[in-house]
């Protein structure tokens, strides 16, 4: 593929930036970015792997930021990490070969959930609580499950992941963010893979978007940063909603 016209390259740019602002903080930038490749005229499954290609970068380069600050508990969460990596693999490889509609019906109504029940506790991830599951329990049953779910479709994974982190772990909010940023990386990763090993990936397009990300998560991984957990729940709480609503309009 040619490099985009100037329109479309910022249109990419842009949908970049802002995918990557909300990654950081809270997940759901694909929410943005898939239909801007959409809209550029690519194909679903080159917008799923370009849109995985580009989306790494700005994942990287947030896990970087938590990793330097000291919210990543790098001991927790590498078995986690690996499971993921290996299991979202297998999900991209999987969605190559079945249909997916019926998990674009049951989504929604799980992030409507999800959302609901962080309304009603207000308190949820503020501080650190009472772990209910081993953390190695809790590596093996989220990297197999949410891993292969990202891999095989993907919206709201980030989300999945926080909130598995605050009701099972008991962790604080900012922490969650980090933890889920990595294990978010190992499945970008994988997915990346298969799906440049399927000729699914548009270069000239992921690395416009890329310029975007690179920005975008910089920016969202500062607020994070800088504002904590009370800042997170907010654009956590906006971002649920905002996927429950568009994956809703689109089914």
């Amino acid at each position: 593929m040619d490099w985009p016209s100037s329109g479309i390259c910022a249109l990419l740019f842009c949908a970049g930036l802002s995918g990557g602002f909300i990654d950081a903080i809270a997940g759901g930038g694909g929410l943005i970015t898939v239909p801007a490749l959409l809209w550029a005229g690519l194909p679903p499954q080159l917008a799923l792997g370009t849109n995985k290609m580009q989306s790494s970068v700005g994942t990287t380069l947030a896990v970087w930021r938590y990793g330097r600050a000291g919210l990543v508990a790098w001991r927790d969460v590498r078995l986690s990490a690996a499971i993921t990596f290996v299991s979202a693999a297998a999900g991209a490889w999987t969605v190559t070969l079945v249909d997916n509609a019926f998990l674009k019906k049951l989504v929604p109504w799980l992030l409507l959930a999800i959302a609901g029940y962080v309304v009603l506790s207000p308190r949820l991830g503020i501080r650190q609580a009472r772990a209910r599951v081993s953390a190695g329990a809790f590596a093996w049953g989220g990297g197999l499950v949410l891993g292969f779910y990202d891999g095989f479709f993907g919206p709201g994974t980030g989300s999945f992941w926080t909130i598995a982190l605050l009701g099972l772990l008991g962790y604080e909010l900012t922490r969650a963010t980090a933890y889920t940023k990595v294990v978010n990386l190992a499945s970008n990763l994988a997915s990346v893979v298969i799906f440049a090993a399927k000729g699914c990936i548009v270069l000239p397009a992921a690395l416009v978007m890329i310029g975007g990300q690179l920005i975008g998560a910089r920016l969202g991984s500062g607020m994070v940063l800088a504002h904590g957990a009370r800042f997170v729940r907010v654009v956590f709480l906006a971002v649920v909603f905002a996927m429950v609503l568009r994956l809703l309009w689109t089914l």
